[in-house]
């Protein structure tokens, strides 16, 4: 269990990459996006970002009491969740949609205005994930926004 926990946790070991582990794993989330685009609308990204929180949450768990850590920097799987949820608010499906859609995140995450902060000091792997949530909640209104005024 404690693989499994891991290879999610990681999301398949990107959560190990030297610079930026974070980053990693959104560009991760929105590489997967772009592949899967013909199969999914941006809302569904956002269902599948809501449905990974749930292992995430667990193998986040799992990992940081492994690690003896509150939040390590090797989980990401909070990260692809996050990215996933913040697809949704797409209005259009284009390359600037992918890139206002990674930066918004990576804003959002980094910033961590009210409530993502108070979210992260949830206990355990609900607290790891639950600020990326919230973050990619706001990422998503703003693209959102930005695509109703045709910004992108």
């Amino acid at each position: 269990m404690k693989l499994a926990a891991r290879l999610i946790a990681t999301w398949f070991y990107c959560g190990y990459s030297p610079q930026a582990p974070g980053t990693v794993g959104s560009a991760a989330a929105i590489l997967i996006a772009i592949a899967l685009h013909s199969y999914l609308t941006p809302v569904e990204f956002g269902v599948l970002g809501l449905v990974l929180a749930i292992p995430g949450m667990w193998a986040a768990n799992v990992t940081a009491n492994e690690l003896k850590l509150k939040d390590p920097q090797i989980v990401v799987v909070d990260e692809v969740a996050g990215q996933w949820i913040t697809l949704a608010g797409a209005t259009a499906v284009n390359w600037t949609a992918w890139l206002l859609a990674f930066a918004l995140f990576r804003i959002f995450d980094i910033w961590k205005p009210a409530p993502v902060r108070r979210l992260e000091s949830l206990p355990g792997g609900i607290g790891i994930v639950a600020d990326d949530m919230m973050a990619g909640i706001y990422g998503a209104a703003v693209l959102f926004a930005l695509g109703r005024f045709h910004l992108y």
